[in-house]
């Protein structure tokens, strides 16, 4: 990350509380590099620029991580793909470019046709 420029960020997100996970889950997540403004979203002009160092790991107990990037979808609604040549988005966030990436803030992510909410515990 020192080749980018300021404001670019790592940032880690595990699952929060929910039906079957009554203590959320450290390790079923998202690890994910993007430039954040001084409000701590999402700053969508530095991620057209170095759209390609906005890498994505998905993790989760038990399987292999999955890598992709973090994509802008027409409509300016956010994304991780994984399969990069191809036109699906295999999770979209829910209102990304509205949210704080920031410690103890709330995302959700739709993962197939189910929403679910991931808590940030660092922004690096």
């Amino acid at each position: 990350m020192s080749q980018l420029p300021h404001g670019f960020h790592q940032i880690r997100m595990e699952l929060a509380r929910e039906k079957g996970h009554p203590e959320g889950a450290r390790n079923h997540g998202y690890s994910f590099v993007a430039p954040l403004n001084a409000d701590g979203r999402i700053d969508p002009a530095a991620w057209a620029k170095h759209r390609e160092a906005c890498r994505v790991v998905k993790f989760r107990p038990d399987e292999a991580d999955e890598v992709g990037h973090l994509v802008r979808r027409p409509g300016g609604s956010w994304a991780f793909r994984y399969d990069i040549s191809g036109t699906d988005d295999d999770e979209a966030g829910y209102r990304f470019g509205d949210e704080r990436f920031q410690v103890g803030e709330y995302v959700s992510v739709h993962e197939e046709d189910e929403l679910h909410t991931f808590r940030v515990t660092s922004v690096i």
